[in-house]
């Protein structure tokens, strides 16, 4: 069954020392489940990869490597959702519309998320929606 991956968790494969259990558990299911994203996932991450050379935390060969590990895995890039769905769990849950792109995608799919984030992850319960856990 697909999930939706945030880039929270991405973030934790990409540098070892923010490894999470539930990070792990998602990166575990890669390998027989596809992963659905929002659009602006994929800028996340090479936003958080520049932030992360430009404070000397990791080079541009890691960014590369990185970026390939990232590209060989089976992640698929969702439609547009609908503004108004994302603004109502933006509002109601108190979360940036970045955020709500991720809880809405795993509403509207019928699929769990993927996010170590603490305010996602309640809305999330909140709309019963299956979070991933390394429990």
């Amino acid at each position: 069954m697909p999930f939706v991956l945030d880039a929270s968790v991405t973030a934790s494969w990409l540098f070892p020392d923010e490894q999470h259990p539930a990070a792990l558990e998602a990166r575990r299911r890669t390998l027989g489940e596809s992963v659905l994203v929002p659009l602006h996932w994929w800028f996340e991450i090479r936003n958080t990869l520049l932030f992360a050379e430009r404070r000397g935390r990791i080079s541009e060969r890691l960014t590369s490597v990185a970026l390939d590990q990232l590209s060989r895995l089976p992640i698929e890039v969702a439609p547009q959702p609908n503004d108004n769905d994302v603004l109502a769990l933006a509002r109601r849950h108190h979360l940036t519309f970045y955020d709500a792109a991720y809880l809405e995608l795993a509403f509207r799919e019928h699929i769990a998320l993927a996010t170590l984030d603490g305010a996602l992850r309640a809305a999330a319960v909140a709309e019963a929606v299956e979070v991933i856990s390394g429990d």
